[in-house]
């Protein structure tokens, strides 16, 4: 994708930033001194030159069609197609044109995307709010490297706890880490919530092919005890082995769980407390809990507070994921990572997947009004892709204030959703065909099959394919008439077409695949909330819930409870109260 002429001869319209030294207050929900680093800016995208103009073009774009930008230009697809790290990603069916390209790299510009991406790289503190650094790059970084919090090179600890993590993984891998009867461990039950079971449950999903066989791996995270109930069903507590992540090691629906096992797992060995530091690990930095439970501290496996919990997976967080593939498969995995990191923080604007993937975004969810984004992976191994996605860019970027903590002007985070494969045409494709919505797509497929059966991968991506055609060119009712249908039936079969879709086909999903594809949506979340000026590092808007359900916990569990809520909470606790 060569940079249109038009975006050099633009002016820049950079943000006003405040440069200088790190806030050393306290950190957390009060805070201390307010930060005055460079995170802070007083920008608006709105207020931008590049943005005005794309409003132009966006009054305008539905008199220009997909079919009418590919009639115009029979190249489109191979100017608009970067093929990068085993990858192809095909931009040409979005309505995008060499103008409304050209603006959109000037507002990265003036966002200062890259020179923000390289004070992320470094360790500045751009999480403003919670004064902290967001180096979850540092997780993947090769052991020569340094990158410095604080004055420490933090690459050494990262690699340190790698090697823990890999110590321990091949113990319980060649079947000699014992449980407290002595015999091997075979089943793995990875408890937490977020970041913390997201990322390992999707990873084992995906990699399942990699994976150790005969040993069986299960995920905990609601606090809805049917969750802990199945994930136990069948498993023996002599052989089971307990992954607990918290990094507080007090998070109300980790702990609940992690305290249910431990019962199922006392019960088992008549009391014997000794039992649990043989079938618990945690991976956390609170070594006082962590011991309080029973846990030996020797087997506990930490990370950093600039590692957000979404971003976590190829941290400790990934020792399930570790277990299930080994060493060998984890430091592939931690490659792909680094892979895209490189290719994020080097290759042009113009050729870089994870800012034309974020400015796409931001032409669709902002220009064209899409609210919503369909995640469509063509490969069951990514069942659980698009529920981990919604973490990552729902938490980081569904945010209602800028950096300076003014009402943002411009709507951020489309909603993300998805479903793999064939299996979504048969349920919510109508939607996006004939709907009244805009849902642009993302396709992801592979072009080497993990499982070959006959020509099933092939029907499998040629069904990709056809539906990214079919809702980007449609079918016009002088099309469906010409076969025939009858004229009151024609405009039920009219396909409007000109529906935004993005292609990503890979060569295969490995581990190393695996590590690029996350990483590219990382850094597109980046790219967008960085030109929306929002912290993409924080998650406030998860703490209110959570203080009001510790109440209410009091609440139902008190004999004559002095309600205080609102009239429809106060009524709903008094019919649950009477009826459970």
């Amino acid at each position: 994708m060569s940079p249109p002429a038009a975006t050099k001869r633009r002016p820049s319209n950079r943000s006003t930033v405040r440069d200088a030294s790190p806030a050393k207050g306290p950190r957390g929900a009060k805070g201390g001194a307010k930060p005055s680093v460079k995170a802070v800016r007083d920008f608006r995208p709105d207020r931008t030159d590049a943005w005005k103009r794309l409003v132009g073009y966006a009054k305008r774009s539905d008199a220009t069609t997909l079919r009418m930008l590919f009639a115009k230009d029979p190249k489109r697809a191979t100017k608009l197609s970067i093929e990068a790290l085993d990858m192809r990603v095909d931009f040409s069916k979005q309505r995008v044109d060499d103008a409304i390209l050209g603006d959109l790299l000037a507002l990265a510009e003036a966002a200062d995307v890259r020179g923000r991406a390289k004070a992320m790289f470094a360790g500045d503190r751009i999480n403003i709010t919670e004064d902290r650094a967001v180096l979850h790059s540092a997780l993947r970084a090769p052991r020569n490297a340094s990158i410095r919090v604080d004055g420490t090179n933090v690459v050494g600890d990262v690699h340190e706890t790698l090697a823990r993590m890999a110590a321990f993984a091949k113990r319980v891998r060649d079947r000699r880490w014992l449980g407290h009867s002595g015999r091997a461990i075979t089943s793995i039950v990875n408890i937490g919530i977020g970041g913390s079971d997201l990322g390992p449950a999707m990873a084992y999903e995906a990699l399942r092919s990699f994976s150790d066989r005969n040993l069986t791996f299960r995920f905990v995270s609601n606090v809805d005890p049917t969750d802990f109930s199945e994930a136990i069903r069948g498993l023996d507590p002599a052989t089971t082995l307990f992954i607990v992540s918290s990094k507080t090691f007090t998070t109300l629906e980790t702990m609940s769980n992690a305290k249910a096992a431990r019962a199922w797992c006392l019960k088992a060995f008549k009391g014997d407390q000794k039992a649990t530091a043989r079938h618990f690990v945690a991976v956390s930095t609170n070594a006082e809990e962590v011991s309080k439970f029973g846990i030996d501290t020797a087997n506990m496996f930490g990370f950093w507070d600039w590692v957000g919990g979404r971003y976590s997976m190829d941290s400790a967080i990934g020792l399930s994921t570790m277990i299930a593939i080994g060493q060998s498969g984890f430091a592939e995995l931690l490659g792909g990572f680094r892979d895209m990191d490189q290719h994020f923080i080097s290759a042009p604007p113009s050729r870089n997947l994870p800012m034309l993937m974020g400015l796409v975004g931001i032409w669709n969810a902002n220009f064209l009004g899409a609210g919503s984004v369909a995640v469509l992976p063509y490969d069951q191994y990514l069942s659980r892709f698009s529920a981990y996605l919604q973490q990552l860019e729902m938490e980081s970027n569904g945010k209602s204030v800028t950096l300076d903590g003014k009402p943002v002007h411009w709507n951020t985070c489309p909603v993300i959703w998805g479903q793999p494969g064939t299996n979504g045409q048969h349920a919510f494709y109508q939607m996006i065909h004939q709907g009244s919505w805009i849902v642009p797509c993302d396709f992801i497929g592979f072009c080497e099959p993990i499982n070959p059966v006959g020509d099933q991968h092939d029907q499998l991506i040629a069904n990709m394919f056809a539906q990214a055609e079919a809702l980007a060119f449609g079918k016009t009712s002088g099309e469906v008439a010409a076969e025939g249908v009858a004229d009151w039936l024609v405009p039920h079969k009219v396909f409007a077409g000109n529906r935004p879709s993005t292609t990503i086909l890979c060569e295969a999903l490995t581990p190393r695949m695996l590590g690029r594809l996350i990483a590219l949506y990382e850094h597109k979340v980046f790219v967008q909330g960085t030109i929306w000026n929002v912290n993409s590092f924080d998650q406030w808007g998860v703490e209110l819930g959570k203080v009001l359900a510790k109440r209410i916990i009091g609440e139902l569990a008190e004999a004559k409870p002095k309600l205080g809520h609102d009239g429809s909470t106060n009524a709903l606790i008094e019919w649950y109260r009477k009826r459970r």
